[in-house]
Protein backbone atom coordinates (compact mmCIF):
# COMPACT_ATOMS: atom_id res chain seq x y z
CA UNK A 1 0.00 0.00 0.00
CA UNK A 2 1.52 3.66 -0.78
CA UNK A 3 0.66 6.10 1.62
CA UNK A 4 0.31 9.30 -0.04
CA UNK A 5 0.30 12.86 2.20
CA UNK A 6 -3.49 12.80 1.58
CA UNK A 7 -4.04 8.85 2.05
CA UNK A 8 -1.45 9.45 5.71
CA UNK A 9 -4.24 12.37 6.79
CA UNK A 10 -7.26 10.84 5.81
CA UNK A 11 -5.79 7.90 8.40
CA UNK A 12 -5.15 10.20 11.36
CA UNK A 13 -7.88 11.99 10.90
CA UNK A 14 -10.04 9.09 11.42
CA UNK A 15 -7.91 7.27 14.40
CA UNK A 16 -8.56 11.01 16.10
CA UNK A 17 -12.37 10.19 15.88
CA UNK A 18 -13.37 12.76 14.02
CA UNK A 19 -12.70 15.81 16.53
CA UNK A 20 -10.04 17.57 14.51
CA UNK A 21 -12.79 17.33 11.24
CA UNK A 22 -15.56 18.76 13.75
CA UNK A 23 -13.24 21.50 15.14
CA UNK A 24 -11.72 22.50 11.83
CA UNK A 25 -13.19 22.12 8.62
CA UNK A 26 -17.12 22.83 9.99
CA UNK A 27 -16.03 25.89 10.43
CA UNK A 28 -16.38 27.57 7.32
CA UNK A 29 -14.13 30.50 8.08
CA UNK A 30 -11.44 27.57 8.55
CA UNK A 31 -12.61 24.96 5.51
CA UNK A 32 -12.04 27.72 2.97
CA UNK A 33 -7.96 28.13 3.77
CA UNK A 34 -7.83 24.36 3.16
CA UNK A 35 -10.11 24.69 -0.25
CA UNK A 36 -7.35 25.01 -3.13
CA UNK A 37 -10.64 26.02 -5.20
CA UNK A 38 -11.61 28.73 -2.95
CA UNK A 39 -10.60 32.33 -3.51
CA UNK A 40 -8.34 33.84 -1.01
CA UNK A 41 -9.82 34.26 1.99
CA UNK A 42 -10.20 38.25 4.00
CA UNK A 43 -7.32 38.04 6.39
CA UNK A 44 -9.28 38.15 9.85
CA UNK A 45 -7.30 40.27 12.62
CA UNK A 46 -7.42 39.15 16.27
CA UNK A 47 -6.59 40.78 19.67
CA UNK A 48 -5.69 38.57 22.64
CA UNK A 49 -3.43 38.70 26.04
CA UNK A 50 -1.81 35.35 25.23
CA UNK A 51 -1.29 33.60 21.80
CA UNK A 52 -0.15 29.84 22.28
CA UNK A 53 1.40 28.02 19.01
CA UNK A 54 1.28 24.20 19.42
CA UNK A 55 -0.77 21.38 20.30
CA UNK A 56 1.05 18.95 22.57
CA UNK A 57 0.98 18.69 26.19
CA UNK A 58 3.22 21.83 26.90
CA UNK A 59 0.42 23.90 24.82
CA UNK A 60 -2.61 22.63 26.25
CA UNK A 61 -1.58 22.91 29.67
CA UNK A 62 -0.70 26.43 29.00
CA UNK A 63 -3.73 27.01 27.67
CA UNK A 64 -5.45 25.62 30.68
CA UNK A 65 -3.76 28.06 33.39
CA UNK A 66 -3.91 30.62 30.49
CA UNK A 67 -8.03 30.12 30.40
CA UNK A 68 -8.05 29.49 34.28
CA UNK A 69 -6.58 32.66 35.26
CA UNK A 70 -9.12 34.54 32.29
CA UNK A 71 -6.57 35.18 30.59
CA UNK A 72 -8.90 34.22 26.75
CA UNK A 73 -6.54 32.80 25.27
CA UNK A 74 -6.15 31.67 21.69
CA UNK A 75 -3.99 28.66 20.46
CA UNK A 76 -3.09 27.68 16.97
CA UNK A 77 -2.79 24.20 16.88
CA UNK A 78 -1.47 23.86 13.02
CA UNK A 79 -2.77 21.78 10.59
CA UNK A 80 -0.54 18.71 9.32
CA UNK A 81 2.40 20.97 10.32
CA UNK A 82 6.00 19.07 10.16
CA UNK A 83 3.52 16.76 8.68
CA UNK A 84 2.26 15.48 11.93
CA UNK A 85 -1.51 15.93 12.95
CA UNK A 86 -2.60 18.39 15.77
CA UNK A 87 -1.42 16.84 18.83
CA UNK A 88 2.34 16.39 17.56
CA UNK A 89 4.52 13.47 18.18
CA UNK A 90 1.87 11.92 20.28
CA UNK A 91 -0.29 11.44 17.64
CA UNK A 92 2.05 9.15 16.33
CA UNK A 93 2.11 6.82 19.47
CA UNK A 94 -0.34 3.99 20.19
CA UNK A 95 -0.16 3.30 23.97
CA UNK A 96 1.02 6.25 26.93
CA UNK A 97 1.59 3.89 29.66
CA UNK A 98 4.17 6.79 31.57
CA UNK A 99 1.75 9.74 32.05
CA UNK A 100 0.13 9.88 35.14
CA UNK A 101 -3.88 9.15 35.95
CA UNK A 102 -3.98 6.63 33.19
CA UNK A 103 -3.21 3.13 35.07
CA UNK A 104 -4.45 0.76 32.04
CA UNK A 105 -2.43 3.44 29.67
CA UNK A 106 -4.51 5.55 26.99
CA UNK A 107 -3.73 5.83 23.00
CA UNK A 108 -1.71 8.75 21.99
CA UNK A 109 -4.68 10.29 19.61
CA UNK A 110 -7.26 9.90 22.85
CA UNK A 111 -4.65 11.24 25.37
CA UNK A 112 -4.55 14.44 23.01
CA UNK A 113 -7.93 14.37 22.30
CA UNK A 114 -8.15 14.95 26.39
CA UNK A 115 -5.94 17.91 26.23
CA UNK A 116 -7.74 19.56 24.12
CA UNK A 117 -11.37 19.38 25.08
CA UNK A 118 -9.85 20.26 28.47
CA UNK A 119 -8.26 23.44 26.87
CA UNK A 120 -12.05 24.08 25.40
CA UNK A 121 -13.96 23.93 28.58
CA UNK A 122 -12.07 26.61 30.18
CA UNK A 123 -12.15 29.04 27.23
CA UNK A 124 -9.05 28.75 25.33
CA UNK A 125 -10.46 29.66 21.18
CA UNK A 126 -8.79 26.82 19.16
CA UNK A 127 -7.62 27.81 15.69
CA UNK A 128 -7.03 24.58 13.35
CA UNK A 129 -3.95 26.80 11.85
CA UNK A 130 -0.24 27.03 11.17
CA UNK A 131 1.24 29.76 12.21
CA UNK A 132 3.71 30.39 9.61
CA UNK A 133 5.57 33.81 10.16
CA UNK A 134 5.94 36.03 13.55
CA UNK A 135 7.09 39.74 14.19
CA UNK A 136 8.41 39.93 17.87
CA UNK A 137 10.11 43.28 16.84
CA UNK A 138 7.73 45.36 18.12
CA UNK A 139 4.44 45.00 20.64
CA UNK A 140 1.62 44.23 20.34
CA UNK A 141 3.45 40.93 18.86
CA UNK A 142 2.46 39.65 15.48
CA UNK A 143 1.65 36.21 14.08
CA UNK A 144 0.58 35.10 10.59
CA UNK A 145 -1.76 32.08 9.87
CA UNK A 146 -2.58 32.31 5.79
CA UNK A 147 -6.32 33.61 6.90
CA UNK A 148 -5.22 35.36 10.14
CA UNK A 149 -3.42 37.92 11.92
CA UNK A 150 -3.18 37.55 15.70
CA UNK A 151 -1.84 40.89 17.82
CA UNK A 152 -0.69 39.32 21.31
CA UNK A 153 0.30 41.06 24.44
CA UNK A 154 2.01 38.03 25.38
CA UNK A 155 3.22 34.48 23.17
CA UNK A 156 4.08 31.06 24.20
CA UNK A 157 5.84 28.85 21.57
CA UNK A 158 4.97 25.23 21.94
CA UNK A 159 5.92 23.55 18.42
CA UNK A 160 7.70 20.50 19.67
CA UNK A 161 10.60 18.96 18.02
CA UNK A 162 10.22 16.19 15.68
CA UNK A 163 12.50 12.91 15.90
CA UNK A 164 14.55 11.99 13.21
CA UNK A 165 13.42 8.95 11.27
CA UNK A 166 15.20 7.04 8.67
CA UNK A 167 13.43 5.40 5.73
CA UNK A 168 13.79 1.95 4.10
CA UNK A 169 11.56 -0.93 3.29
CA UNK A 170 9.51 -1.80 6.60
CA UNK A 171 10.43 1.46 8.79
CA UNK A 172 6.96 2.85 7.80
CA UNK A 173 3.55 3.08 8.81
CA UNK A 174 0.68 1.25 7.05
CA UNK A 175 0.76 -2.75 5.41
CA UNK A 176 4.27 -3.55 5.25
CA UNK A 177 5.91 -1.39 7.64
CA UNK A 178 6.60 -1.48 11.29
CA UNK A 179 6.59 1.73 12.79
CA UNK A 180 4.96 1.45 16.34
CA UNK A 181 5.11 -2.63 15.77
CA UNK A 182 8.77 -2.59 16.56
CA UNK A 183 9.43 0.28 15.46
CA UNK A 184 10.05 3.68 17.60
CA UNK A 185 12.19 6.80 18.02
CA UNK A 186 12.05 6.90 21.75
CA UNK A 187 13.39 4.19 23.92
CA UNK A 188 12.29 5.78 26.98
CA UNK A 189 8.86 6.05 26.28
CA UNK A 190 8.00 2.31 24.19
CA UNK A 191 10.82 0.15 26.02
CA UNK A 192 9.59 -1.33 28.57
CA UNK A 193 6.47 -2.16 26.39
CA UNK A 194 5.38 -6.13 26.91
CA UNK A 195 6.75 -6.87 23.02
CA UNK A 196 10.40 -5.42 23.88
CA UNK A 197 10.91 -7.45 27.27
CA UNK A 198 13.59 -10.53 26.90
CA UNK A 199 13.77 -9.62 22.93
CA UNK A 200 16.92 -8.50 21.59
CA UNK A 201 17.30 -4.82 20.21
CA UNK A 202 18.45 -2.50 17.90
CA UNK A 203 19.32 1.09 18.22
CA UNK A 204 20.42 3.16 14.94
CA UNK A 205 23.11 6.19 16.18
CA UNK A 206 26.58 6.72 17.17
CA UNK A 207 25.65 10.09 19.21
CA UNK A 208 25.19 10.71 22.97
CA UNK A 209 21.47 9.48 22.58
CA UNK A 210 22.58 6.50 21.17
CA UNK A 211 24.31 5.29 24.14
CA UNK A 212 22.14 6.53 26.18
CA UNK A 213 19.08 5.04 24.66
CA UNK A 214 21.25 1.66 24.53
CA UNK A 215 22.29 1.88 27.96
CA UNK A 216 18.14 2.06 29.33
CA UNK A 217 17.28 -0.84 27.12
CA UNK A 218 19.18 -3.38 28.69
CA UNK A 219 17.09 -3.28 31.16
CA UNK A 220 14.23 -4.68 29.20
CA UNK A 221 16.20 -6.02 26.57
CA UNK A 222 17.84 -9.79 26.56
CA UNK A 223 20.73 -8.00 24.07
CA UNK A 224 20.69 -4.80 22.09
CA UNK A 225 22.86 -3.76 19.12
CA UNK A 226 23.90 -0.43 18.16
CA UNK A 227 23.74 -0.22 14.61
CA UNK A 228 26.70 2.50 13.33
CA UNK A 229 27.35 3.16 9.89
CA UNK A 230 30.86 4.34 10.59
CA UNK A 231 33.57 2.97 12.47
CA UNK A 232 33.71 5.61 14.99
CA UNK A 233 31.05 7.35 17.67
CA UNK A 234 30.24 11.26 17.74
CA UNK A 235 29.25 10.34 21.31
CA UNK A 236 31.19 11.78 24.39
CA UNK A 237 34.28 9.75 25.76
CA UNK A 238 32.16 8.99 28.57
CA UNK A 239 29.16 7.82 27.09
CA UNK A 240 30.76 5.71 24.64
CA UNK A 241 32.94 3.68 27.64
CA UNK A 242 29.19 3.35 29.44
CA UNK A 243 27.56 1.87 25.96
CA UNK A 244 31.01 -0.18 24.90
CA UNK A 245 31.64 -1.57 28.59
CA UNK A 246 28.08 -2.87 28.99
CA UNK A 247 27.81 -6.84 28.21
CA UNK A 248 24.60 -6.60 26.85
CA UNK A 249 25.17 -4.20 24.30
CA UNK A 250 27.13 -5.23 20.79
CA UNK A 251 28.16 -2.41 18.31
CA UNK A 252 27.75 -3.07 14.63
CA UNK A 253 30.49 -1.19 12.88
CA UNK A 254 30.09 0.30 9.32
CA UNK A 255 26.32 -1.02 8.91
CA UNK A 256 23.17 0.33 7.77
CA UNK A 257 19.98 -1.10 8.48
CA UNK A 258 18.29 -1.86 4.67
CA UNK A 259 15.12 -3.31 5.16
CA UNK A 260 12.85 -4.59 8.10
CA UNK A 261 10.80 -7.98 8.36
CA UNK A 262 7.85 -9.08 10.49
CA UNK A 263 8.03 -12.33 12.96
CA UNK A 264 7.91 -15.88 11.69
CA UNK A 265 4.10 -16.27 13.61
CA UNK A 266 2.88 -13.82 11.23
CA UNK A 267 1.73 -11.58 14.00
CA UNK A 268 2.59 -8.11 12.05
CA UNK A 269 5.07 -7.22 14.27
CA UNK A 270 8.68 -6.42 14.36
CA UNK A 271 11.04 -9.67 13.50
CA UNK A 272 14.32 -8.52 12.11
CA UNK A 273 16.29 -6.49 10.02
CA UNK A 274 18.70 -7.06 6.80
CA UNK A 275 21.49 -5.09 7.97
CA UNK A 276 24.12 -3.82 5.07
CA UNK A 277 27.87 -3.73 5.76
CA UNK A 278 28.73 -0.63 4.03
CA UNK A 279 32.46 -1.19 3.28
CA UNK A 280 31.38 -4.88 1.90
CA UNK A 281 28.67 -4.60 0.86
CA UNK A 282 27.07 -7.85 2.35
CA UNK A 283 23.83 -7.79 3.93
CA UNK A 284 23.00 -10.14 7.01
CA UNK A 285 19.80 -10.27 8.86
CA UNK A 286 19.67 -9.70 12.61
CA UNK A 287 16.93 -11.35 14.33
CA UNK A 288 15.52 -8.10 16.63
CA UNK A 289 12.19 -7.14 18.04
CA UNK A 290 12.83 -3.39 18.30
CA UNK A 291 14.36 -1.00 16.96
CA UNK A 292 14.87 2.61 17.99
CA UNK A 293 15.97 5.06 15.67
CA UNK A 294 18.17 7.39 17.98
CA UNK A 295 19.59 9.72 15.36
CA UNK A 296 18.44 13.05 16.77
CA UNK A 297 15.40 15.42 16.62
CA UNK A 298 14.61 18.77 14.77
CA UNK A 299 12.69 21.63 16.88
CA UNK A 300 10.17 22.96 15.00
CA UNK A 301 11.26 26.60 14.69
CA UNK A 302 11.87 27.56 11.44
CA UNK A 303 8.66 29.98 11.54
CA UNK A 304 10.70 31.67 13.79
CA UNK A 305 12.84 32.91 10.86
CA UNK A 306 15.49 34.93 13.63
CA UNK A 307 12.88 35.77 15.54
CA UNK A 308 14.55 34.68 18.91
CA UNK A 309 17.45 33.20 20.28
CA UNK A 310 18.11 29.63 19.07
CA UNK A 311 20.94 27.07 20.25
CA UNK A 312 23.30 25.50 17.26
CA UNK A 313 21.13 22.55 16.92
CA UNK A 314 18.15 25.18 16.92
CA UNK A 315 16.07 24.87 19.87
CA UNK A 316 14.71 27.91 21.54
CA UNK A 317 17.14 29.32 24.61
CA UNK A 318 15.24 29.85 27.81
CA UNK A 319 16.73 31.95 30.52
CA UNK A 320 17.06 28.87 33.26
CA UNK A 321 14.75 28.09 35.68
CA UNK A 322 12.09 29.63 33.54
CA UNK A 323 10.37 29.52 30.14
CA UNK A 324 11.45 33.86 29.15
CA UNK A 325 12.98 33.41 25.80
CA UNK A 326 15.74 36.37 24.03
CA UNK A 327 12.41 38.65 23.71
CA UNK A 328 10.73 40.02 26.98
CA UNK A 329 6.77 38.78 26.75
CA UNK A 330 7.65 35.63 24.31
CA UNK A 331 8.33 32.25 26.91
CA UNK A 332 8.70 28.47 25.15
CA UNK A 333 7.83 25.31 26.28
CA UNK A 334 7.96 21.62 25.63
CA UNK A 335 10.20 20.27 23.61
CA UNK A 336 11.16 23.26 21.33
CA UNK A 337 13.23 24.24 24.06
CA UNK A 338 14.44 21.00 25.66
CA UNK A 339 16.32 18.41 24.31
CA UNK A 340 17.25 16.60 27.46
CA UNK A 341 14.17 14.91 28.34
CA UNK A 342 11.53 15.33 25.90
CA UNK A 343 8.85 13.58 27.92
CA UNK A 344 5.11 14.49 27.16
CA UNK A 345 4.77 15.04 31.23
CA UNK A 346 8.23 17.45 31.08
CA UNK A 347 6.59 19.14 28.21
CA UNK A 348 3.36 19.76 30.63
CA UNK A 349 5.33 21.10 33.02
CA UNK A 350 6.82 23.60 31.55
CA UNK A 351 3.68 24.57 29.57
CA UNK A 352 2.56 25.36 33.47
CA UNK A 353 5.63 27.17 33.76
CA UNK A 354 5.08 29.23 30.08
CA UNK A 355 1.35 30.18 31.72
CA UNK A 356 2.80 31.33 34.88
CA UNK A 357 5.57 33.07 33.73
CA UNK A 358 3.53 34.96 30.99
CA UNK A 359 0.52 35.59 33.55
CA UNK A 360 3.10 37.25 35.64
CA UNK A 361 4.61 39.14 32.74
CA UNK A 362 1.00 40.69 31.79
CA UNK A 363 0.45 41.65 35.19
CA UNK A 364 3.53 43.64 35.14
CA UNK A 365 2.70 45.67 32.55
CA UNK A 366 -0.89 46.30 33.62
CA UNK A 367 -2.09 44.46 30.39
CA UNK A 368 -4.73 41.87 32.25
CA UNK A 369 -7.11 44.37 32.01
CA UNK A 370 -9.59 43.84 29.21
CA UNK A 371 -11.11 40.71 26.85
CA UNK A 372 -9.66 39.36 23.87
CA UNK A 373 -11.30 40.42 20.94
Amino acid sequence: MCWTPMSRLKSLLSRAGGFLLGSALSKPSLASSYSSSSSAAVMETHKTKVCIVGSGPAAHTAAIYAARAELKPLLFEGWMANDIAPGGQLTTTTDVENFPGFPEGILGIDIVEKFRKQSERFGTKIFTETVNKVDFSSKPFKLFTDSRTVLADAVIISTGAVARRLSFTGSGEGAGGFWNRGISACAVCDGAAPIFRNKPLAVIGGGDSAMEEANFLTKYGSKVYIIHRRDVFRASKIMQQRALSNPKIEVIWNSSVVEAFGDENGKGVLGGLKVKNVVTGDVSDLKVSGLFFAIGHEPATKFLEGQLELDEDGYVVTKPGTTKTSVVGVFAAGDVQDKKYRQAITAAGTGCMAALDAEHYLQEIGSQEGKSD
